[in-house]
Formats: structure tokens, C-alpha cells, sequence
């Protein structure tokens, strides 16, 4: 994604040069960078904001607006003769196909490039029924909300998938998810393009969450954490701006760190004292159960929160206070600026958060926690495939891809 190397030297006279300085922007892939905000501007007004000459500035945007990703917005205020014309980045270009595959659902969407969700399908799909039968209903239904949403596969940009267990996002492969028998090396990305040839991008869910909360609420934090509590425990960590996946797609997995009170408590991992042994959903129930209280999983809990039942509000507080020991760790290590709490517990809303509250703030540096939020997800269930969406446009809007499409289509 390197941009051109050579400097431009000259002056804004219509010649097909720029300043110093301007090279970083004489790609069409690049200049486009400045209109993803959506904010309408004159040929002028960019060429005067890059530094590129005129006529430099207008090839691009010729170029841009016969791939169709920037149209006309009107006109600019005239100080004299004909009003100059305004363009702005156009979302509907294309479309993108955004799926959610958790353990009991599977939820597919069509979105625009701007994340705006055009249909959407819920559907009740055991991922344990295998890759196959989960995939090929994906893509089914993925063709059948096209079509209802007036698009074709032509204008298909891309597909963004999130899977719930770890993820190696270079190659899209699950590796050894414990609830997703039969996937550990599938490859997903090659078996969904055989039916649509277009970019397939796989992640893990908890990455996907954090993307699309953040897009949806949060846009003005770089450095932000999303927290899943449900069946599993784990974190989308957004450091600088940017996701972090660590070196093998594992980076943000909360459930196996160790919890100080768990020294006796089994981890399905093998291990004595994880997280997840812990503050998961599953684990409170436990947890309720051998107080003689009627739960099996993390539903049960809510109910029984939902009820007012105190041993299962004072259950669900300390799994706040767990899940806090961890992440005053976190925000000590990694000095976020917003911690959101999302997932099937999260629901419960305040006994859990107040647990992680009274944990962090107490636990972790001064400093660190001066202007810390800690808040509820906003997005719901909405975040996966807001996060799978941005995921893709990410990619297919990069100056270096937008650059590639203009060259094979020009």
C-alpha cells in the first residue's frame, strides 16, 4: 500500500504536477482517503487541501466517479460564473454481505459501504452442525437478502464473517475452536468463494463486536476495549486506531487468564483458575446450581436477576469482580480510554457492571483510570455485523484495492 515514490514538483497551473510533498496522494486509491467522510468538496477545495494541480485532481476524480464510489453532491456557492460542482463518497456503490455465526444463530446481512444495513435474517443454526451445512446456508440466504434488498452479486464488494472461536485471520481458518467441531482448518474463505468470487474475510466474533461498537458509538476513541461475557470471555483490543490480532489471531483472550480465587476451580482448557472457569455464563449457573438454585446456563441467570433473587445478583456482581481483576491488569498494560462490556451477561447491566467497576478502579494505576470509561454496549446484537461490514470496507476501500480496481476496470 506504499504510495508513489516519486516527488511532483510545479504549481497549481493546470499542469499534471504537484508541490513536494504531494506524491503521497497521486494515487486515485489515495486522494479517495479524503472523501470517505462524506463531506461534499470542489475539485478546488481538493486540490488546494492534497497539493495536487488541477488537473491531476480532476483525473481522479474522473476515474472515482466511473467506478461509481464517488458521485455528485451538488454545488458549491459561486463568486462569480458557473457554480463549481461538489462530489462526496457514494456508500451505495456496493454492497456488502455481513454474517454473524455464533453457537445456536447465524445472522446474515446486506449492508452499503457507509455500514447501513439494507435487509437482514435471523436464522437458528447450530454451528456444531458443521461447516458445510453452516456455510452453504449462509451463502443461501446471503443470495436470497440481495435480492431482497434490489442488489445483485455483481455489486457484491465483499463478505465479512465472524465465527466464535479463534480465528488465523491471514488465512481465514478456524484453529481448534472448542465449541465448533468439525471446523479446525477449514477453509472457510475458499469454500465460500466458490459460490461468490468476491474478498472473503473471516475473524473471530469478539474482534468483529469490537469494530462495530466502536464504529456505531465510540468513533472518536483510538484506544478502546470491548469485552465479551457470555459462554466464553474475551476482548477485541482497538490500540491506535487500529484492531489488534496479535501474532496468531489470539491477542484478547480474557477466559484462560488466571483469577487469583480459582485456584481449585477446573477450566475446560485443563487448567486451574481461568476466567471463564469462573465469571462465564455457564459458570455462574454452576455456581447458583449447587446452592440449590434452578439454573443450567447463562439464560437461567438472567432470569433469575430479572426475578430480583438476590444469591444470583450476588453471583452475577462477583463475576464482575472477576472479570475486573483481569482487567485492571489490562488497563494498567494497555491504557485504553473506554472498557465496554457486551455479551449475554452484559445484559444484566448494572450488578455485573458495578462488580468490574469496583475492581478496576480500586486495582489499577491512578493515571490510568483519570479518564477511564467503563460503559454498556450500545450496539447489541447489532455489533457483529456492523463489525463484519467495517471489516470488509476497511479492505476493499484501502487506497492500495481501490487503486487495483481502477486499473483492471479502467
Amino acid at each position: 500500500m506504499s504510495p508513489t515514490s516519486g516527488k511532483e514538483t510545479g504549481t497549481d497551473a493546470g499542469t499534471d504536477t504537484a508541490p513536494e510533498g504531494a506524491g503521497s496522494l497521486s494515487r486515485a486509491g489515495d486522494l479517495f482517503q479524503l472523501l470517505r467522510d462524506g463531506k461534499a468538496r470542489t475539485r478546488a477545495e481538493l486540490a488546494l487541501t492534497t497539493g495536487l494541480a488541477r488537473s491531476t485532481v480532476a483525473a481522479r476524480i474522473d476515474a472515482l466517479i466511473s467506478s461509481g464510489l464517488v458521485g455528485p453532491a451538488g454545488e458549491a456557492s459561486s463568486s462569480g460564473g458557473r457554480p463549481p460542482s461538489r462530489f462526496a463518497f457514494n456508500p451505495a456503490a456496493r454492497s456488502v454481505l455481513a454474517v454473524d455465526v455464533g453457537a445456536t444463530h447465524v445472522i446474515v446481512a446486506v449492508t452499503d459501504l457507509g455500514g447501513n444495513v439494507l435487509s437482514e435474517r435471523r436464522l437458528a443454526q447450530d454451528v456444531a452442525d458443521g461447516p458445510e451445512a453452516v456455510l452453504g446456508r449462509v451463502v443461501e440466504e446471503g443470495k436470497a437478502l440481495l435480492g431482497e434488498a434490489g442488489r445483485t452479486t455483481a455489486d457484491l464488494a465483499g463478505i465479512g464473517i465472524g465465527l466464535p472461536g479463534p480465528v488465523e485471520h491471514a488465512t481465514g481458518m478456524p484453529v481448534k475452536p472448542p465449541i465448533m467441531p468439525g471446523w479446525d482448518g477449514f477453509d472457510v474463505v475458499r469454500y465460500v468463494q466458490r459460490s461468490l468470487p468476491v474478498p472473503v474475510l473471516v475473524d473471530n466474533d469478539v474482534n468483529i463486536m469490537a469494530l462495530g461498537e466502536r464504529t456505531a458509538h465510540w468513533p472518536e476513541h483510538d484506544n478502546f476495549l470491548f469485552i465479551k461475557v457470555a459462554t466464553g470471555i474475551g476482548a477485541g483490543i482497538i490500540s491506535s486506531g487500529e484492531l489488534q490480532r496479535g501474532a496468531n489471531g489470539t491477542a484478547g483472550d480474557l477466559g484462560h487468564v488466571r483469577v487469583p480465587r480459582g485456584d481449585d476451580v477446573l477450566c475446560r482448557c485443563g487448567n486451574y483458575g481461568c476466567l471463564e472457569a469462573l465469571a462465564s455464563g455457564p459458570a455462574v449457573a454452576r455456581e447458583l446450581a449447587r446452592q440449590g438454585l434452578p439454573a443450567e446456563k447463562g439464560g437461567d441467570v438472567l432470569r433469575l436477576v430479572g426475578e430480583g433473587n438476590l444469591q444470583a445478583i450476588q453471583a452475577l456482581r462477583q463475576a464482575g469482580r472477576d472479570v475486573g481483576d483481569v482487567l485492571a491488569m489490562v488497563v494498567n498494560l494497555l491504557n485504553p480510554s473506554v472498557i465496554v462490556i457486551g455479551g449475554s451477561l452484559g445484559q444484566a447491566g448494572d450488578h455485573l457492571m458495578a462488580g468490574v467497576r469496583e475492581v478496576v478502579y480500586r486495582r489499577s494505576l491512578p493515571l490510568a483510570t483519570s479518564h477511564l470509561r467503563i460503559a454498556l454496549a450500545m450496539a447489541g446484537d447489532q455489533a457483529a455485523i456492523l463489525g463484519a461490514s467495517q471489516m470488509v470496507t476497511q479492505h476493499v476501500l484501502s487506497p492500495a484495492v481501490i487503486e487495483a480496481t481502477l486499473q483492471a476496470t479502467g
